[in-house]
């Protein structure tokens, strides 16, 4: 992906802002997408986004996926943001995409109908701080940003429209060095492993 800064019209876009609205499971922070990587069941994608920042250090992992929100999953890391993998800046896009895919892999119904319901519509996450992964406002209704969660997000619709649900049942891990998830390196991510609330599994996250 091209780091480079787009201009949107959002009047005419599947923009994003608060979970509760239209458009509002595009994002990150929208619950009710738990996960399930190496076994271990994870309450967001957020908190596993912010889990992989730390491969080396299990315990901070831990306080990450231990949160009940998505919002406290990134909060809880803050304070140990000199601890990131040195390299997180080249690859926190191919983790966002791997993430991304792990949680249609997983919520293939609900997640893929959101997608298919944006149609062609460009997809903004809207921001007054952050225009990497989104966009900021400009003027009215024009925001400017790499939005690299929404680009990332056209992506994996168009590659979900092409190629179809079958292509996304299974998720590789990322060919990236130590890619580790409680010292343990990551391995494929299938939709059969799916958090199922009808399974024991449902303790653990009590």
């Amino acid at each position: 992906m091209a780091i480079e800064l787009k201009q949107y019209d959002i009047k005419n876009a599947a923009a994003f802002k608060k979970t509760t609205e239209q458009w509002g499971e595009l994002s990150n922070m929208c619950a009710g997408f738990p996960v399930v990587v190496n076994n271990v069941p994870i309450k967001s994608v957020e908190a596993l986004y912010q889990a992989c920042r730390y491969p080396y250090h299990s315990d901070i992992q831990e306080k990450i996926l231990e949160q009940n929100s998505p919002m406290t999953a990134k909060m809880v890391g803050k304070p140990y943001l000199d601890k990131t993998r040195k390299d997180w800046d080249k690859v926190r896009i191919l983790i966002m995409k791997w993430v991304l895919r792990v949680k249609l892999a997983q919520n293939m119904e609900r997640f893929s109908n959101v997608l298919k319901e944006t149609n062609d519509m460009p997809i903004v996450e809207i921001s007054r701080k952050d225009d990497f992964w989104g966009a900021k406002p400009i003027g009215d209704d024009i925001y400017v940003g790499v939005n690299a969660l929404g680009r990332l997000l056209m992506e994996l619709r168009h590659q979900l429209f092409t190629h179809g649900e079958e292509r996304f049942l299974s998720v590789a891990p990322l060919e990236i060095n130590d890619f580790f998830l409680y010292g343990n390196p990551i391995d494929f991510v299938y939709s059969s492993q799916a958090y199922n609330e009808d399974k024991s599994q449902i303790d653990l996250f009590n």
